[in-house]
């Protein structure tokens, strides 16, 4: 039977007491008590190993964790774990390290179960594997002997000289001995920091790294032979955690398992279930009595707690903790956060605008007015009967809250204010890549974005060997066009069947949306018949919620499985490909109902006696008296809000608890009923195992840029979208946080010095709003027919009579056969005349119901607006980006300080080598010549017989 193997642990004897002994007695049959007391004399080795942070041997820190399943007789269990203690006792230096599976094995006979082909397979995939790491320098330990049953843990751990090699070779930047002065503001500027200091101090993060700095250290890509220039005083903390799990990380990647003909790297292995997972170690415990303190707590209690929301994050520490790349995804939402603080103010502000001026409002009071005695068309055939204008009252009002000028000066603001938050984010950027030392980041983001990922070559090889079987002989392989071209034909096909399977969904809702309708009018009381327009709106809006739901975790993983098939060759194409991808897909997703509410309906209706129908039978949807504008608004704000709500606590918080509860019962059901065993605290890699695995940033950022979508692309209609927006991301925050640091495993650290493809796609979001908004106002609201009519129409420069100039006429007695309603009494007298919305030729006119000039009138000044609006505010845009520039001043500056202060440090450690030459020449001359003073008759002979005279050391 396999028992525990220890690559690496102190021998028994150093710990106190002999293990071996120990059980010894306790097999022999001495009497419980005293077994207990001789075991309470020894000390706790997970004390020593603080609960699987370190080696057995308390002094090597665990750096990264494998983890693998194996099958083992319960029969053997016991004796198993006995001489894991026997073999804990047996260690030597790294060259006397058994290679893994070629431990101390126990015999067992009969008891040994029969492993089947496949588990040996993966065992001696794991053997020479981790055989593999051994010869690159790492150092390894198993432990079997947990509480989880079944499964195999091996701990890794980087010694100094492997950290060295690998810091050199992946030009890690690391902090020099050379501290500078960080050049301060004077004056007036210094006063106002001040002030703006005492004032933030309470929302400041009580966290070292977040402080001010008026110091910094010189930073310099790490090399063994400049080891002098580094402050090497406390080797154990000069490459931090996160440092070194990364480091492992790379040996891990590029370390092959050759076995069965082929080459595999840890992506592979995980992959093909030979280890089940590979992560690296929480710096401790978050909560609890007597914890130590440890950044991982810091964060939670400053950081991943909803009773701080009111402060900054603390990025430094983010990043520390968890690497650059995260803390950018976390340094950008708290900037877009914050930017939103003065988006949701102006929205406030123009929504209550529209509140003060809605009773001011001349075409919605002229609406309400019932003196008016306006009779509207029906709004369906047979089963709808005329109605009156005014009981749209309560619509028209609720419009101009949405519908007024201040919407247009919001619309341009907001654009402008897009535009800001992506040159704010930039120069934070900047600042942040300074504090990093990310500075001239690109060559070494060059040379990782080259390395191969483990499924290309898997494919490559898969290629080589059918060449190789058919006998040809080929140079390197490599994937071409016709290679990708099935899984390329799969992705466009793929593609355009999901955005076609979202049209026909919006199409179906469509069909509800008039079916409805027509349903819902048939009926007999009042009340349900005025109530109609606002339950088909709502229950529409929520199906289409619902579908949007579910469609995205769809969509989300359709786009991974594309991504996939195409077998990209490096992780940064394989990342670039899904992100597109998944934004296609969610993008249409999410918009299409409401760009069909923005830009379609009631647009293709007709006009009474001439209607469009769908089927033969369902006639096209008309907006309301108002306008589309309040109907877009409530789609817009349903679907946004919804999403929010429905994604961050069913989604982000209640499924991954679900999955923690359920990992939870299955490991209960596993547990072995060993009272002992069950009371032992489970070490920090057992702890973290049971968290759930990082699956990357794209989620979080892809909800962030469709909520932008949301805020940019129709705020036209919802000036409160910036507000909703605030009040999520403040949850957001926190809640990403406490999911980061106390629900998923601690993720591999990546340096990244931007946020990558997502700053392309909010910058074409931010465009492409501009333009939206431009036909918002201009087709969806009725803002240029309000100015249209004002300045060539009204008679005495008011808006009365605007909604009169609005409405055409038509004359009941050209209703097509079968389409006039079924009750034409039902308002109490004979209708002759009933108005609709549209600008057409009235019946006693000799081209009835034709499109009028007024029609042609609007559209031209619509899209003059369109124009205007779109050029006006995209050369303000692009006059923002230009005033602003990319990289602050004072940053710009302390970079050239620090390349004058590096150049000043090598030309001051070249001066030393020229002055210590010139010293040893002049030490060599003098000898010499003394050497020659006292010894005038000794000859001299070749090179090399002075030193008889006088011998001293070269090395210094």
């Amino acid at each position: 039977m396999r028992v525990n193997k220890k690559y690496s642990c102190l021998p028994a004897e150093e710990k106190g007491i002999h293990i071996i002994n120990i059980r010894a007695i306790e097999d022999i049959g001495y009497d419980q008590h005293e077994s207990t007391l001789l075991n309470s004399l020894s000390k706790n080795p997970d004390a020593d190993c603080k609960y699987g942070l370190y080696f057995r041997d308390g002094k090597r820190k665990v750096d990264y964790i494998l983890v693998y399943h194996y099958k083992k007789s319960s029969a053997g269990k016991a004796l198993a774990r006995r001489a894991q203690q026997n073999d804990a006792g047996v260690r030597g230096s790294r060259h006397e390290q058994p290679l893994p599976g070629k431990g101390v094995q126990l015999e067992m006979g009969d008891s040994e179960p029969h492993l089947d082909y496949h588990e040996d397979d993966k065992r001696f995939r794991r053997e020479e594997y981790e055989g593999n790491l051994v010869e690159a320098g790492l150092e390894l330990e198993r432990d079997e002997d947990t509480k989880i049953h079944g499964i195999g843990f091996v701990k890794i751990h980087a010694p100094w000289n492997v950290l060295c090699r690998e810091a050199e070779f992946l030009k890690l930047k690391m902090p020099t001995k050379k501290m500078y002065q960080i050049n301060q503001t004077h004056g007036l500027l210094k006063k106002i920091n001040s002030v703006i200091q005492k004032i933030t101090e309470p929302i400041q993060p009580k966290v070292a790294e977040h402080k001010p700095q008026t110091v910094k250290r010189l930073s310099y890509p790490f090399s063994r032979e400049k080891q002098h220039l580094f402050d090497l005083s406390d080797k154990d903390s000069f490459f931090d955690s996160k440092t070194r799990s990364t480091i492992v990380y790379e040996i891990l990647k590029r370390t092959t398992c050759t076995k069965a003909k082929y080459s595999m790297g840890i992506t592979s292995l995980l992959a093909n279930g030979v280890y089940s997972a590979a992560y690296p170690l929480h710096d401790g415990d978050y909560e609890g009595e007597n914890v130590e303190p440890n950044d991982r707590k810091l964060l939670c209690e400053e950081w991943a707690s909803y009773g701080v929301f009111y402060k900054y994050q603390p990025i430094d520490l983010v990043r520390k903790y968890f690497g650059e790349k995260i803390g950018l995804y976390f340094a950008w939402l708290g900037v877009y956060t914050q930017m939103l603080i003065p988006a949701s103010i102006v929205g406030i502000i123009v929504f209550l605008y529209g509140c003060a001026t809605v009773d001011e409002n001349i075409p919605s009071m002229e609406m309400c007015d019932q003196r008016n005695n306006i009779t509207m068309c029906p709004l369906c055939d047979k089963t709808c009967s005329y109605w009156k204008m005014s009981s749209a009252c309560a619509t028209a009002r609720a419009s101009h809250l949405f519908d007024n000028p201040a919407t247009v000066f919001f619309s341009v603001f907001m654009a402008l204010w897009a535009a800001t938050f992506m040159e704010h984010w930039k120069r934070k950027q900047m600042r942040l890549n300074y504090r990093w030392d990310l500075t001239g980041f690109e060559e070494e983001e060059e040379a990782v974005k080259d390395h191969p990922r483990a499924e290309y070559e898997a494919k490559v090889l898969e290629k080589s060997l059918r060449k190789e079987h058919k006998h040809k002989e080929t140079d390197k392989e490599k994937l071409t066009w016709k290679d990708r071209f099935p899984a390329y034909l799969t992705n466009f096909v793929g593609i355009i069947f999901m955005v076609g399977l979202t049209f026909a969904i919006v199409f179906g809702v469509i069909i509800y949306r008039i079916s409805t309708a027509a349903a819902l009018a048939i009926s007999s009381t009042p009340s349900g018949r005025s109530s109609v327009r606002v339950t088909v709106t709502a229950t529409a809006v929520i199906i289409n919620l619902v579908v949007i739901i579910i469609l995205d975790e769809v969509y989300g993983c359709i786009a991974r499985w594309l991504t996939q098939i195409e077998v990209p060759k490096t992780d940064k194409n394989f990342e670039e490909r899904l992100i597109f991808k998944a934004f296609l897909l969610k993008f249409v997703n999410a918009y299409t109902p409401i760009f069909y509410v923005a830009f379609f309906k009631g647009r293709f209706v007709g006009r009474p006696g001439d209607y469009v129908y769908i089927f033969h039978s369902f006639r096209m949807e008309e907006c309301a008296p108002g306008g589309c504008l309040m109907e877009l608004c409530i789609q817009l704000s349903i679907i946004m809000l919804g999403k929010q709500l429905i994604q961050n606590n069913l989604f982000e918080i209640g499924i991954p608890k679900m999955k923690k509860f359920i990992r939870y019962l299955k490991l209960k059901r596993r547990r072995s009923l060993d009272h002992e065993e069950h009371m032992k605290k489970k070490q920090r890699y057992e702890v973290d195992y049971n968290l759930e695995p990082f699956a990357g940033l794209t989620p979080e950022y892809m909800e962030m840029i469709i909520q932008f979508g949301f805020v940019t692309l129709f705020v036209a209609s919802f000036p409160l979208a910036p507000l909703f927006a605030l009040l999520n991301n403040i949850i957001e925050i926190r809640l990403d946080a406490k999911k980061f640091v106390t629900e998923l495993r601690r993720p591999v650290a990546v340096r990244a010095k931007d946020i990558g493809i997502w700053y392309n796609i909010l910058r074409g979001i931010g465009k492409l709003a501009v333009i939206i908004n431009a036909f918002v106002i201009s087709f969806t609201s009725d803002f240029i027919p309000r100015l249209v009519y004002l300045y060539m129409y009204s008679e005495n420069g008011t808006m009365h009579g605007f909604v009169n100039h609005t409405l055409s006429s038509f004359n009941v007695s050209d209703f097509q056969a079968g389409t006039a309603p079924n009750d034409p009494l039902d308002l109490g007298y004979e209708v002759q005349i009933c108005r609709y919305k549209d600008y057409r030729e009235p019946p006693w006119s000799e081209n009835k119901y034709d499109i009028s000039k007024d029609f042609w009138a609007v559209l031209a000044a619509r899209l003059a607006f369109v124009i205007v609006f779109q050029n006006l505010v995209m050369f303000m845009s692009e006059f923002v980006d230009w005033i602003i520039p990319d990289i602050p001043k004072d940053i710009s500056q302390q970079i050239h300080k620090e390349k004058v202060l590096m150049v000043e440090v090598f030309m001051r450690e070249e001066q030393g080598k020229l002055q210590m030459l010139e010293t040893w020449k002049d030490k060599d001359k003098k000898k010499g010549e003394n050497c020659n003073n006292h010894s005038p008759r000794l000859p001299r002979s070749r090179s090399g017989s002075l030193s008889s005279c006088h011998s001293y050391p070269l090395d210094v």
